[in-house]
């Protein structure tokens, strides 16, 4: 399945809000698989902050990777390697394993971010490829403006 049309069936959720948080710091893809970029989004959300599955799937990790907690969770239906959307700093409230509904709190923002501000990266990957987890997100209909002024 395109991944567009999986992401208007799937109908996924902010992880953080209401209200929709800021975007600190966008997905910038790397040019090669071991060069620098930004593997996801950071959004602005201080610690404590709820994060929610924003689409029912599996938890397939929830625990420390470099002395910060991580979670990962896998779609269900999303094709062949599934998406997964990881979060981090966080700190989990489910296991591994666990099957969670849309909206269901599965960790908190955990402090010690790689942000100035407190904030949660949001990773996207099918497989070993990164993804932008933006094109998750919901949108409102495309307007089209009148030319000229």
């Amino acid at each position: 399945m395109h991944l567009m049309a999986l992401i208007l069936t799937l109908g996924l959720l902010w992880p953080v809000g209401p209200p929709i948080p800021e975007v600190l710091r966008g997905w910038q893809p790397p040019p090669g698989p071991y060069a620098a970029g930004h593997r996801g989004v950071d959004l602005a959300a201080p610690p404590g902050t709820a994060v929610v599955a924003p689409v029912a799937g599996t938890v397939t990790f929830a625990g420390p990777v470099g002395g910060r907690g991580v979670l990962t969770l896998a779609l269900p239906h999303s094709g062949t390697p599934p998406l997964r959307t990881t979060f981090g700093p966080v700190t989990p409230l489910v296991r591994t394993g666990t099957r969670v509904a849309a909206g269901t709190p599965v960790a908190r923002v955990a402090p010690g971010t790689h942000c100035p501000v407190a904030c949660l990266h949001w990773g996207l990957l099918r497989g070993d490829r990164y993804l932008n987890p933006l094109l998750l997100t919901p949108r409102g209909p495309s307007r089209l403006l009148p030319v000229g002024g």
